[in-house]
C-alpha cells in the first residue's frame, strides 16, 4: 500500500534537452540584464542624465546606441541560436560568447553601482557559468 502511494506522489521527471537549458539560461540572462538597466532609471540623476545626452561617461550618440544595442542584441539572439544551431558549433558558441559576457558584466558594475546592480551581476555571472557548465558538459552520443 504504502509503495503505491509512493508512486502516485511520485512527479514525472523530463529530461530537458541541454539546448533548452542553455536558451533558458540566457532568458533569464536578458530579463536581469534589461531591468538592471530599466531600475537604473529611478537612480537618482539618471534620467536628467540621460536627457542631457549622457549615460555613465559616455556621450549618447548613433554609434553608442548601436553599440548598446548590439550588446543586447548578442545574448538576445543566442536564446535563439542556442536552440537551432547544431550541437558542436552551438556548444562553442555559448562557451565563447558565456566567457566575453562576464567580464562585460562585471565591468557595468564600474562606477556608483547600487545594491541592485551588483546582486543582478552576480546572478548574471551565475547563470552565464551555468551556460558555460552546460555547454561544456554536452552530452556525446
Amino acid at each position: 500500500m504504502n509503495s503505491q502511494k509512493a508512486q502516485q506522489n511520485d512527479l514525472e521527471e523530463i529530461k530537458v534537452n541541454v539546448k533548452l537549458k542553455l536558451a533558458a539560461a540566457w532568458t533569464s540572462f536578458m530579463f536581469l540584464y534589461i531591468y538592471i538597466d530599466y531600475f537604473h532609471l529611478y537612480m537618482p540623476g539618471s534620467v536628467e542624465d540621460l536627457v542631457s545626452g549622457k549615460v555613465f561617461e559616455f556621450e549618447v550618440t548613433q554609434t553608442f546606441l548601436l553599440v548598446v544595442l548590439a550588446s543586447v542584441t548578442i545574448p538576445a539572439l543566442m536564446i535563439f541560436l542556442s536552440v537551432v544551431l547544431p550541437a558542436k558549433f552551438s556548444r562553442w558558441t555559448n562557451i565563447i560568447v558565456a566567457t566575453i559576457y562576464i567580464p562585460y558584466t562585471l565591468f557595468n558594475l564600474a562606477g556608483e553601482a547600487w545594491l541592485h546592480m551588483i546582486f543582478g551581476a552576480a546572478i548574471e555571472v551565475v547563470l552565464l557559468l551555468f551556460v558555460i557548465w552546460y555547454a561544456l558538459m554536452w552530452p556525446k552520443q
